[in-house]
């Protein structure tokens, strides 16, 4: 199931003295605060059970769903499986059967879609998933495990398997491209490295910190040592820290521009332990860089605002962007391009999903009509909504692939990325498939790459497969795509050197 659905696994349900015990799987691709959780609903055979007899236990506290509101200081961690205790008349036998349906909602804090203030919330991106499911009741606890996946595509690469001296950009990838896998507790940090270092496809490392830090937003000693053990262990380098700005982690309002700070310069805290040159930020607000820019100097750390679908280089908010840094004039401000920006089609993956949820060939093709129009991302949301419930199709079925089918995937012209090649410091080389051409079929990465090539870009392409929004879990070993997507844009550079 794909990862923003994923809330309960064969293994979920539990005895307890109580009555049972449900062990959730976060239904989202970063961690997120307790807080974000903003409904739990559940049935079990059939029987709806009453909120007050429900409780949410994690890491060593339990909570009253009418408390859960107020939990903006406690992290559920992607990899923390908290457990959902449901007080019942008799507890549930270990070995029975049941049918489970749980409901649950999400408000995600750092995808705002309007601002609020200090005193009031802004309004965030919902994820709605609904799962019904019949669970065998079990005391034991079985640790996760991974699938056999095949061990290389390298041989089948040929000569773009290996980078060259003359390559003019370096590769690497974001552990963000093995989230469904990291989720599902196929891998642990070490082992996760373990497995990109065996298919030899560093050395840029990224990661999301709101994904991967269990104690996120700081780090702790002990993240550290095993961060800097594996690196001297693989050979890696340290690309791109990822930093998130949630906003509103908060429920009843919006941060304060304190605590905009105070949460921004523990991530460059964080970043820096690390080793990272580089970090991507999610805010460019001129009142927030002129605190945070004298903490890079210090740290010696650049910082990218991230371009990304539906927006493009020349999109009215990127080029206000682009104002606030030419103000600054500081060379540790720049941008980090997601190839997201710059697709040609809508991502094969993402069709598929659609229509494993319900949708039919006519209103499928109808989605990649809407997505052709050149209006604003949300006008087009709003329009193809319009068209579902014209047709008497509830959007519900899509969950939060109604949102992200129009923010996720941009068709900017590629040319565009050369109007601030220089400003450019890492690139999010986002691809969602590869095809039995050893091309993504939604995203011209020769088109692409010849811009970065003739542009002069030198920093590091951090492959980020985010198939995982919309593939099953187990589909594919993305890592192995990342294998593949590196061996096209290594060919793809070298036509166009060739040409030079």
């Amino acid at each position: 199931m794909a990862t923003q659905d994923t809330l309960l696994s064969e293994q979920s349900l539990f005895p307890h003295p109580d009555g049972a015990a449900l062990s959730l799987q976060l239904p989202w691709y970063r961690s997120v605060w307790l807080s974000s959780v903003t409904g739990l609903a559940l049935e079990i055979d059939g029987t709806p059970i009453d909120a007050s007899k429900l409780r949410l236990e994690h890491r060593g506290e339990s909570y009253r769903l009418d408390e859960i509101a107020e939990q903006s200081e406690v992290l559920w961690f992607l990899q923390d499986r908290p457990r959902l205790v449901v007080e019942l008349d008799e507890p549930i036998a270990d070995g029975s059967e049941h049918s489970i349906h749980l409901v649950a909602d999400l408000r995600l804090p750092y995808m705002q879609i309007k601002p609020g203030s200090e005193t009031e919330p802004g309004l965030y991106v919902p994820n709605h998933v609904d799962v019904t499911r019949t669970l065998v009741a079990s005391e034991a606890v079985e640790a996760a495990t991974r699938p056999y996946f095949e061990a290389s595509a390298a041989d089948a690469l040929g000569e773009f398997a290996e980078p060259r001296e003359s390559d003019p950009f370096k590769l690497g990838l974001t552990l963000y491209s093995a989230t469904a896998e990291f989720a599902a507790g196929w891998y642990d940090f070490d082992s996760l490295l373990a497995r990109v270092a065996e298919l030899g496809i560093g050395p840029g490392i990224e990661i999301v910190a709101s994904q991967m830090v269990p104690t996120y937003p700081a780090v702790s000693d002990e993240f550290v040592t095993r961060w800097r053990s594996a690196f001297d262990k693989y050979g890696f380098d340290a690309s791109s820290f990822g930093a998130n700005l949630d906003m509103g982690r908060n429920r009843s309002r919006d941060m304060s521009l304190d605590e905009e700070f105070e949460f921004t310069e523990t991530l460059l805290q964080s970043a820096r332990k690390l080793d990272f040159p580089l970090v991507r930020i999610q805010s460019a607000k001129p009142e927030l860089l002129r605190r945070i820019l004298p903490i890079a100097e210090r740290l010696d750390l650049k910082l990218g605002y991230e371009i990304h679908a539906p927006l493009g280089p020349n999109a009215e908010p990127i080029v206000k962007v682009r104002e606030v840094f030419e103000e600054f004039d500081s060379p540790l401000l720049g941008f980090v391009a997601d190839f997201s920006s710059t697709m040609h089609s809508m991502a094969p993956t993402l069709l598929r999903s659609v229509k494993k949820r319900g949708l039919d060939d006519a209103a499928v093709e109808k989605l990649q009509e809407i997505w052709r129009t050149d209006v604003p991302m949300r006008e087009r949301q709003q329009a193809f909504i319009a068209y579902l419930e014209g047709r008497g199709i509830n959007p519900g079925i899509l969950g939060s692939l109604a949102h992200l089918s129009f923010n996720m995937q941009g068709r900017v012209d590629v040319r565009e990325w050369s109007d601030i090649m220089p400003q450019i410091l890492h690139v999010h080389a986002k691809f969602y498939d590869i095809d039995e051409n050893g091309d993504e079929p939604a995203i011209d990465y020769r088109a692409i790459t010849e811009e970065f090539v003739r542009g002069g870009f030198s920093g590091y392409m951090s492959s980020e497969w985010e198939g995982h929004a919309f593939a099953d879990l187990g589909e594919v070993d993305p890592l192995v795509l990342v294998q593949r997507q590196h061996a096209l844009i290594r060919r793809s550079m070298r036509e166009v050197q060739a040409l030079a």
